[in-house]
């Protein structure tokens, strides 16, 4: 899918909030690659403003997760970037995270690998002659049914 602006990168995240929105069986785990600059973050607004966040997403550089809530589903923001190992992973309590009503947003997964949990739903952003490309890649039951949720908005 191209991606011409980051309006256009919010608005495929807000279509991905929407599908969230109905989807409650389990914590989800969706990771964002790209290089700097991609849009993570900005994806990661147009998610949160589907599900009832007003404002724009804090990047989570520096605290490495941001919490959210709403109607009973807890988001957690996470951004690996600054991790230097794999390890450093375990220390974020991600299984503390992994209750049923949860969603987790992990930009750069690449920086815990094998530490994360597997990804329902992959996305990876690169930059093209054309603007920018968001390609996904579903896992699983669930990463299936958000993805086909997502292209049928």
């Amino acid at each position: 899918m191209k991606v011409a602006d980051a309006d256009a990168m919010r608005a495929f995240g807000r279509a991905l909030g929407n599908a969230l929105s109905t989807q409650r069986a389990r914590a989800l785990v969706v990771t964002i690659r790209g290089e700097l600059g991609a849009g993570k973050t900005t994806f990661v607004g147009g998610v949160l403003n589907a599900l009832g966040f007003q404002g724009f997403a804090r990047s989570p550089t520096y605290t490495l997760i941001e919490p959210y809530e709403f109607a009973g589903r807890q988001v957690f923001h996470l951004d690996l970037y600054r991790l230097a190992d794999p390890g450093e992973v375990e220390a974020l309590g991600l299984r503390d995270l992994l209750n049923d009503d949860a969603v987790l947003l992990i930009e750069w997964p690449e920086r815990g690998a094998g530490l994360i949990p597997p990804a329902d739903l992959a996305l990876t952003i690169d930059y093209a002659a054309e603007g920018r490309v968001l390609d996904a890649a579903a896992h699983g039951q669930a990463g299936r049914e958000l993805l086909q949720r997502l292209v049928q908005m």
